[in-house]
């Protein structure tokens, strides 16, 4: 650890501790007979808005969570990542910068990397508009978790839930401006991070027009290394002699914190308030930039089978002495170029709300995104794998460069009754439109030469996709309020959707009478591109109804179902019959993949006893998955791609509670969580990689558990207030959440592996005073080292000809992170 990274800690630490000490002598200062603010859950009422209609959270009819904005600063949730930690049923597991978080709910998983499917089984919403972007929680009133299938009112993406972030909306009658800043030391780290970012309200006409901006910079030092990155591809050597110190620093050098993290965030809103007509034009851009995975080299592995199948004894590590490849350690891999990747999003959006009498209300939600993703990998192990003799070539390595440009369109219209009476009824309609074009270079320099071609650039294999998904559905929900205590929903949506593909290949390298890209062109021969389609249209439903028995006490019950539309995977189409040598393409069976559906079976109860000091939800439920759209890969190239396979269901229980003791209130969530297969699916896991072949090996059996979540999870947050005079207060708060193991694969098939369960802890002390709050904060507090993902399989843990495959891998949680943070308002 360098001197500056030791005096960075030193000063953290002593802020943080100096901070504990105070909070006894601060509490001396006031009678112990005082009466503290309201803290605990339950003492105000929280709104939601997620039935289309302003409920309060204890009385909505559904299962649905809510974190409000001082929690969301209270806990420092800067992203759904944290999320997941407070809200029963949910899973986001951490996967760093690099990559778009997986969202899990309630075991439902998204569709493989290849998909067009745009990852997720949650349907994720900024106010009324979808997004399909990580996105900064600035300036955020609150946001909702539904939990189950919300087909009728929300459609797309919906086959688990919904995740809604609510923005505070402009301001027309005064003057706003909010300011943070955060400073923070990242275990494992050379650097520092911080985050900033600011809000200003401004009432352009008082009353009629108001402009709300906010912004934010968020810069992770990360903490992951890269040991052995080759210096120059297809000159230096990536496996030189490692007992010879002048080899290695000839040809190799350590890349340091590649998982860093660079985001600069901005919405602008621009409202107008005409009474009858009420209009709000939104800006959002958000960049990110990192330089690498947050997947280590393997560390700790151990084999459950051999390559043959064959049980291995208990604790046989698969790397000598139980490290990673290449002896790297717990946030070290081996990759041998660098990874860096770019998503940049712009939005513009415009929701209107019209009244239309007393009879009704006409809301619009119009939106047009684009999105440029840019990313580089190393390449050097799948090609390895492949088993191209291309390690014949002792200085072979090899990187993908991929771009692509995502655009969408969104427009819903909904009309929602006004005029009161038993009956409320929503009725509209929806369209969204999806294309993406992206473009793939892997180059292996040195090697065309190695072999003879003339290819300066070292150009190995092109490809292309060029998607285009549209949806269309109109739909409706009525509630018939029996009685002021009892009422009852139905509501069904038809939808309607297309996915169209084309693709090419070419692989510059290859002869044996294929069409080479002649240098210095890159293109694709017309006879080498095809195209794949898909269609399909269906009905989802929901039944719903609910009893208060008291202002304490209410429940609900709930049948619904959700849908997931099919598409067309990112690979492009394989010539037929496949010619000779190198191919990486689909065949017909792996182009496209159709439509899973999950029916929800649920009751739940919320009860508030003791004047509201103790709140509570239970809910049971019970969900059938169909035509499953889970990953694999195609038998030429393996390629990440969605297919469909068999059937699951998953049963659980969620539940949570808030008690508030006064200066000491209490709260905390559970979920338990079954979930397995249902039928037989041969193949499922597709594409392992080992240097046998095993019959049956990537089967997968009804019974077998799901991966990706966890059976028991659950977390506690106990949070004292001290209030101090002059309206001054401390605010401590600790949170501790865990959860038992999850699996790799379905049941753990294809050389999968359970990943072991862990807990971490969270804490932080505020002064708070009426315009400015001092926090100092440590997450992670005992410094857990945790696997939460695996890359590939430990069959990749071998050699191709002496070389040394090492793209088996964990993804890891952040180290103990210490820091301190403000926050003023005016």
């Amino acid at each position: 650890m360098s001197k500056i990274k030791q005096t960075q800690l030193k000063l953290l630490s002593a802020t943080f501790l100096a901070g504990a000490i105070a909070l006894p002598a601060h509490a001396q200062e006031v009678a112990a007979d005082d009466t503290s603010v309201d803290q605990a859950a339950g003492q105000n009422e929280l709104v939601v808005t997620a039935t289309r209609r302003s409920l309060s959270l204890q009385t909505a009819p559904i299962n649905i969570s809510a974190v409000d904005g001082p929690a969301l600063e209270n806990k420092r949730i800067d992203d759904v990542g944290d999320i997941g930690l407070f809200t029963p049923g949910l899973t986001v597991p951490e996967t760093g910068p690099r990559t778009a978080q997986s969202i899990v709910m309630r075991g439902i998983t998204s569709g493989g990397p290849g998909g067009s499917n745009r990852s997720t089984a949650v349907g994720v919403y900024l106010g009324e508009i979808p997004l399909y972007v990580d996105f900064k929680f600035l300036d955020i009133n609150r946001v909702e978790t539904l939990l189950g299938p919300q087909g009728t009112l929300y459609g797309l993406g919906t086959l688990a839930g919904a995740i809604r972030y609510i923005p505070n909306r402009p301001n027309f009658s005064k003057i706003e401006a909010e300011g943070h800043a955060r400073i923070y030391d990242v275990a494992e780290s050379e650097g520092v991070g911080s985050v900033v970012d600011a809000t200003i309200n401004i009432p352009i006409i008082e009353d009629k027009v108001a402009l709300r901006v906010t912004g934010g910079y968020f810069s992770d030092p990360g903490f992951m290394d890269s040991p052995f990155l080759v210096r120059t591809l297809g000159v230096s050597l990536p496996q030189p002699d490692f007992n010879n110190p002048q080899a290695v620093d000839a040809n190799l050098y350590r890349g340091k914190d590649l998982n860093d993290e660079e985001t600069y965030s901005v919405r602008a809103q621009l409202g107008f308030d005409f009474g009858w007509l009420r209009p709000t034009f939104s800006y959002i851009r958000q960049e990110t930039k990192t330089n690498g995975t947050q997947t280590n080299g393997g560390f700790g592995a151990k084999y459950t089978l051999n390559p043959n199948g064959v049980p291995f004894p208990d604790g046989q590590c698969v790397y000598a002495n139980c490290r990673g490849v290449l002896g790297t350690g717990k946030y070290e891999n081996g990759q041998r170029v660098l990874q860096p990747a770019t998503r940049k999003l712009e939005m513009f959006a415009a929701e209107v709300e019209i009244d239309v009498g007393d009879i009704a209300k006409i809301v619009s939600a119009t939106a047009y995104s684009r999105q440029t993703l840019s990313s580089q990998a190393d390449v050097t192990d799948l090609l390895l794998d492949l088993d191209y003799d291309y390690e014949l070539f002792p200085s072979f390595a090899g990187r993908t460069n991929s771009d692509s440009d995502p655009k969408q369109f969104n427009q819903e219209i909904r009309i929602v009754s006004a005029h009161g009476g038993p009956i409320d009824w929503v009725i509209g309609g929806f369209y969204n439109r999806y294309e993406a074009y992206t473009f793939s270079a892997e180059r292996t320099p040195g090697l065309p030469e190695f072999l003879g071609v003339f290819r300066p650039d070292g150009l190995e294999y092109i490809s292309f996709t060029d998607i285009d998904n549209k949806e269309q559905a109109v739909f409706g929900e009525a509630t018939w309020h029996i009685t002021p205590a009892f009422q009852v929903t139905g509501g069904v949506r038809y939808y309607k959707y297309s996915a169209f593909i084309s693709g090419a290949t070419d692989t510059p390298l290859t002869g044996g009478g294929r069409r080479r890209t002649p240098y210095p062109l890159i293109q694709f021969d017309p006879s080498r591109i095809r195209t794949g389609e898909t269609d399909d249209d269906g009905f989802v439903y929901k039944l719903n109804a609910s009893y208060e028995f008291s202002p304490e006490l209410f429940a609900y019950a709930t049948y619904s179902t959700g849908y997931r539309i099919g598409g067309v995977n990112r690979v492009a189409p394989c010539i037929q019959p496949l010619p000779p040598g190198q191919n990486v393409c689909a065949l017909p069976n792996e182009l496209s993949f159709g439509p899973d559906k999950t029916e929800n079976y649920e009751i739940g109860l919320r009860f508030s006893v003791l004047d509201r000091k103790l709140q509570g939800t239970v809910n049971l439920y019970n969900v059938n998955w169909t035509n499953l759209q889970l990953g694999s890969q195609t038998a030429n190239g393996a390629v990440g791609i969605t297919a469909n396979a068999g059937g699951a269901r998953s049963r659980g229980v969620e539940a949570t509670l808030a008690l508030n003791l006064g200066r000491l209130s209490l709260s905390g969530n559970y979920t338990y969580l079954d979930a397995k297969l249902t039928k037989d699916a041969p193949d499922l896991i597709g594409g392992i990689s080992r240097p046998v072949n095993i019959p049956g090996a990537g089967d997968a059996f009804a019974g077998d558990r799901l991966p990706g979540t966890s059976k028991h999870a659950g977390s506690i947050t106990a949070t004292y207030t001290v209030p101090l005079e002059n309206d001054n207060e401390l605010f401590l708060q600790w949170t501790t959440a865990a959860r038992s193991d999850t699996l790799s694969t379905t049941g753990a098939r294809g050389y999968g592996e359970a990943i072991p369960g862990y807990s971490t802890s969270r804490t932080s002390l505020t002064y708070k005073m009426p315009e400015l709050e001092i926090t100092v904060f440590a997450n992670n507090v005992f410094n857990k080292y945790a696997t939460v993902s695996v890359n590939n399989d430990y069959t990749l843990a071998r050699q191709n000809d002496g070389v040394i495959i090492r793209s088996y891998g964990f993804g890891v949680i952040q180290p103990r992170v210490v820091g301190v943070e403000f926050r003023g308002r005016f």
